[in-house]
């Protein structure tokens, strides 16, 4: 597969640090700051991650082959050695066919239960390891909307009265667009970390729980970019670092 028809850690990584870059420039000190600088420490625990699981998988999956096809040896000598038994006795009467009959039900159901579970052992290891990391994305997600969540432009107008309990705003214009945007990237690199477990699994279950944290990021991006909107409504457009 080329470079370019999936998500590559190292990019990702690159961008989060950047971003890191640009909020100390603009914003040392600041909460939003350490927040990227975990989220680039947790890209590289995904790519790390998704590397170990490429390195179990290259001996698990054969392991769990061979596992299969000694589970199918044993059953089908089994099988033959129950026939044989049964052909020698030669019971007189049908209903003694029974137990037997049922014997060998019971061997088939259990070796194909063996065999699923031997299947997906790779599968259901790297699923683990997962979804773990995507839960600390969400987690994350919510984070950054955290961080954004007091930062309303309507209380920059000169009509805004703030009571006793209002949350300062420390921010002039232009520095609330910049913070505004700045949690917006966090977000977008947040649903790319989580892209980039998907391009390690089939599994549909980490594939549901990415494409839900990826709707989760856009739909808080979205509710930035609103703000955003609001902020620039009647005043030029400023540029961003």
């Amino acid at each position: 597969m080329s470079s370019l028809e999936k998500v590559q850690a190292a990019p990702v990584l690159a961008t989060v640090q950047r971003l890191e870059q640009r909020i100390e420039a603009r914003f040392p000190g600041r909460g939003l700051h350490r927040v990227v600088g975990q989220l680039a420490d947790l890209v590289s625990e995904v790519a790390s991650s998704t590397e170990s699981a490429r390195g179990r998988r290259s001996w698990l999956r054969p392991a769990s082959r061979i596992g299969i096809l000694a589970v199918l040896a044993a059953t089908l000598a089994l099988l033959v050695l129950a026939v044989r038994a049964a052909v020698a006795d030669a019971p007189d009467q049908g209903l003694e066919w029974v137990p037997l009959l049922e014997s060998g039900v019971n061997d088939l159901v259990f070796a194909a239960l063996a065999i699923w579970f031997l299947y997906s052992v790779p599968e259901r290891l790297q699923r683990a390891g997962l979804l773990d990391l995507l839960h600390r994305l969400r987690s994350m997600a919510h984070i950054v909307d955290m961080h954004q969540l007091t930062k309303d432009p309507e209380r920059l107008r000169s009509s805004f009265s703030p009571t006793e309990r209002s949350v300062p705003m420390d921010l002039d214009p232009d520095e609330l667009e910049h913070y505004l945007d700045y949690c917006s990237e966090a977000l977008s690199l947040i649903g790319k970390a989580a892209a980039l477990c998907a391009e390690e699994s089939r599994d549909a279950i980490v594939l549901d729980t990415v494409s839900t944290v990826e709707t989760l990021t856009v739909s808080l991006e979205r509710k930035i970019w609103q703000k955003i909107s609001i902020l620039n409504a009647g005043r030029g457009p400023s540029g961003a670092a």
